[in-house]
């Protein structure tokens, strides 16, 4: 599936990367925690709540370029300079991680494991 239609169902907006919404991606993991993203050996979409700078570090150290921030979360202006000095896309989804998630399952996404 695509950025796009990922936005497309959330009803989401883009922080960051408007112009990558073409991007194929397969596999999501959803996480608070950024010791567990950390562990990832793959490189799927990012669904979190936690919206700071170190989120971003800590995609940026796990090799991970697409974040959705859910419960209407927004990145501040500090996080959008970092991230598109990765390459990130940031997305902003207004449902609860829960929610969010079963969208996206909805949708097709597979789970990292």
């Amino acid at each position: 599936m695509t950025l796009q239609s990922i936005v497309d169902k959330l009803g989401a907006t883009v922080a960051l990367g408007a112009e990558r919404l073409d991007t194929e991606v397969e596999h999501a993991f959803a996480s608070d925690l950024m010791s567990d993203v950390l562990t990832l050996k793959d490189t799927p979409v990012l669904v979190t709540g936690l919206c700071n700078v170190q989120t971003i570090r800590t995609c940026d150290m796990a090799n991970l370029d697409v974040v959705v921030f859910v419960r209407n979360k927004r990145p501040t202006e500090d996080m959008i300079e970092l991230a598109e000095d990765n390459d990130m896309v940031l997305i902003c989804s207004q449902y609860s991680m829960f929610k969010t998630c079963g969208l996206l399952w909805e949708l097709g996404m597979k789970p990292l494991y």
